[in-house]
């Protein structure tokens, strides 16, 4: 399991940015296939989201790099995510040589860190009810259209 910051949602896919060279940017080198999982304990519910994730185009990945602090863009870029350090002050060392090399400029984004768009093909909406009677309702992707059926709990 990974967690990422869902950035869009929109036309049935949902927009993610991180490192391509993270665990889960080379997990979706090998296999392009994800899911995403929404849960809100205070209210039962839940929305389970599955399909095919592809980049986003380098210009999409470039206007969110720019949205984003220049703190985030400093960490993101010095960051080797995933990667073992050895120990916490080589990754703050690499920030503050970062910020002189930019000071004054524009912070670049690196060719690792890419954007990225799950299109769903399932979409599943959970409901809790008791006693383990919860609501399931299946929605799937199909020749263009949207189906439903509702599953056993």
């Amino acid at each position: 399991m990974r967690f990422v910051l869902l950035k869009d949602a929109s036309r049935g896919a949902f927009t993610f940015y991180t490192n391509s060279q993270s665990r889960k940017g080379r997990e979706l080198a090998a296999n392009p296939w994800a899911s995403l999982a929404f849960y809100w304990d205070a209210s039962g519910r839940q929305v389970r989201i599955e399909g095919r994730v592809e980049e986003v185009s380098a210009a999409a990945s470039d206007r969110y790099w720019n949205e984003r602090p220049r703190q985030s863009q400093l960490a993101s870029l010095a960051s080797r995510q995933s990667r073992v350090l050895a120990n916490r002050a080589e990754l703050l060392s690499e920030v503050k040589r970062l910020e002189r090399l930019y000071k004054g400029r524009a912070v670049p984004r690196s060719a690792r860190w890419r954007g990225y768009r799950l299109k769903a093909r399932e979409i599943e909406f959970w409901t809790r009810h008791e006693p383990r009677l919860h609501h399931r309702e299946l929605f799937v992707l199909k020749n263009g259209r949207w189906t439903s059926r509702i599953l056993a709990p």
